[in-house]
């Protein structure tokens, strides 16, 4: 189907791009396979989150996922261009609101936790506020706003005026000589401002949210350059030059974050703006050499695995971590079934780290089951 994208003076016919709805599809596998292992204790180095600076493929995955969202809103938000403020403001606030209270729920799933062998009520003023899709809610929320006001180039000053400002923010706000420390860094601080210690993510060994309040805020400019890498893809269409163009504006970040690196260190944890260039950097090679490979070279043989993620993505997304949980939840003859599942169909027989990677394929291969058949059935679920 055409869809235009209407100029001042003319409009220009523009297809639906298919290399974005493959990094879709491929962004929500790999976040399903990260977040499933059969271990956490035996994992694979390149399925880690960076201990704390640096960067790893799990590393990639949720700017990816922002990327994607705004690679999506290149073309949903053209269609609010013509219609009422009213309508526009309501559509976006409904759904921040929805993917907020969702994450929030699904932070206190499966509301029971089990105990000397036992269900028990969890404590519900302890339960996490913040988190994945949570964070998703607000950037979805501010960079929409940002982009129908202020439009794209506004939007870009913007996205640069945020990186520079957050790094600012750590700088002088952290304690010396360490603001980028977990301990000492000023987006810790600021959360502890607004949320009791309680409500904060603990896997870090102390109160830290990784999704906080204020490391959101560099958060905003992966989605704005995914729209910005969408415009561009739509206005120059799958052709030679816009790969060439996507590649070197791709290297051209992976260089000026390795540079600024040495002063600001590449960072999820804080989400330090050298990260949001890192990983805006990868995420333009990854797009270009799709558009490569399914556009330009038409080798579409292995892409269907990964439309029926992108088909329903956040969805999809929702119900792995409830189907998870609830595998982690149910027991027989007190063992869960999600460790009835790893230790008989792949601890038997592979060592743990092989065993771990076999429990998370197979869970993978599960979800894309789900979205398999919705997709046959033409079922689309939109959060």
């Amino acid at each position: 189907m055409q869809k235009f994208l209407k100029g001042q003076n003319s409009a220009v016919p523009l297809q639906r791009y298919f290399a974005l709805d493959i990094l879709r599809g491929m962004t929500i596998a790999l976040m399903i396979l990260v977040n499933t292992p059969g271990s956490w204790a035996t994992i694979y180095a390149p399925f880690e989150h960076s201990a704390w600076h640096g960067f790893t493929l799990t590393d990639l995955v949720f700017p990816t996922f922002l990327f994607v969202i705004g690679n999506a809103a290149s073309f949903s938000l053209r269609k609010y261009e013509n219609t009422s403020e009213n309508a526009f403001l309501r559509k976006v606030f409904k759904r921040t609101a929805l993917i907020f209270l969702i994450g929030l729920l699904l932070n206190a799933f499966p509301f029971v936790y089990r105990a000397d062998g036992s269900l028990h009520l969890i404590d519900f003023s302890t339960v996490r506020i913040m988190g994945v899709l949570q964070r998703i809610a607000l950037c979805y929320c501010l960079a929409s706003l940002l982009l129908h006001y202020l439009k794209l180039k506004k939007s870009l000053i913007v996205g640069v005026l945020l990186l520079l400002g957050y790094w600012a923010l750590l700088w002088f706000f952290g304690t010396h000589p360490n603001p980028y420390s977990l301990e000492h860094n000023a987006a810790l601080k600021f959360d502890l401002l607004i949320f009791p210690k309680e409500n904060l993510y603990r896997g870090f060994g102390l109160p830290f949210d990784p999704e906080g309040l204020l490391s959101t805020l560099p958060a905003i400019v992966n989605v704005i350059a995914g729209y910005a890498a969408g415009i561009f893809i739509q206005k120059w269409g799958n052709t030679r030059k816009t790969i060439i163009s996507l590649a070197i504006s791709g290297f051209i970040l992976l260089l000026i974050a390795e540079l600024w690196d040495i002063y600001f260190p590449i960072n999820k944890g804080i989400w330090t703006s050298t990260f949001v260039l890192f990983s805006t950097g990868w995420d333009l090679l990854i797009i270009a050499a799709l558009i490569l490979i399914v556009e330009i070279a038409n080798i579409k043989g292995w892409t269907y695995f990964f439309e029926a993620f992108g088909r329903n993505p956040l969805f999809i997304y929702i119900l792995s971590g409830v189907v998870i949980t609830l595998m982690n939840l149910i027991q027989i003859d007190g063992q869960s079934i999600s460790g009835l599942i790893y230790e008989n169909l792949f601890l038997s027989w592979l060592n743990a780290y092989n065993a771990s990677l076999g429990f998370a394929i197979f869970y993978v291969l599960l979800m894309w089951l789900l979205g398999y058949v919705l997709d046959k059935n033409k079922i689309y679920i939109k959060v």
